[in-house]
């Protein structure tokens, strides 16, 4: 994955997510990229200052300048109230799912080619095993709230 800073011709900056730089200039060719806040489609690269990681053998006292603050104000009620709807959704989706802990990848991949009875499932997997099964063609999408695997629950 590569991650772009993007601005539209209205100024509105952005990051895009793609499996590759020639991933993003195709999407832009065929129009898939626009500005989540305008919807324009004159969209290109903004100025982005490359990221060096620091020596494993140093530690940062103080944080970088460029680091976001968290904000100390209260969120919107629209935005904790789709938060709170969004969350409900996924607690009644995960009710009717069937958790298998880190042998996500492996179930799915039966499940799609037959060895196994498709049913609901969520568990975990890597970055690397999540790639794969969406190269196979195997459908699965991460789940906006973190989830306990059931042995860790209270």
């Amino acid at each position: 994955m590569i991650v772009y800073d993007l601005i539209c011709d209205a100024g509105h900056r952005f990051e895009g997510w793609f499996g590759s730089s020639a991933d993003y200039a195709g999407q832009r060719e065929r129009g898939l990229v626009s500005c989540p806040h305008c919807g324009s489609g004159d969209v290109g690269k903004a100025p982005m200052a490359p990221a060096v990681p620091a020596k494993s053998n140093t530690r940062l006292e103080t944080p970088p300048a460029d680091r976001q603050q968290v904000s100390s104000q209260p969120m919107p009620p629209e935005v904790q109230q789709a938060l709170a709807k969004l969350a409900e959704a996924q607690a009644k989706a995960l009710k009717q799912s069937t958790w298998v802990g880190d042998k996500f990848a492996e179930v799915s991949r039966k499940m799609h080619y037959g060895e196994a009875d498709e049913k609901p499932i969520h568990g975990q997997a890597s970055l690397e095993e999540a790639k794969g099964l969406i190269e196979e063609g195997i459908p699965v999408a991460p789940l906006p709230f973190p989830v306990a695997p059931p042995d860790k629950l209270n």
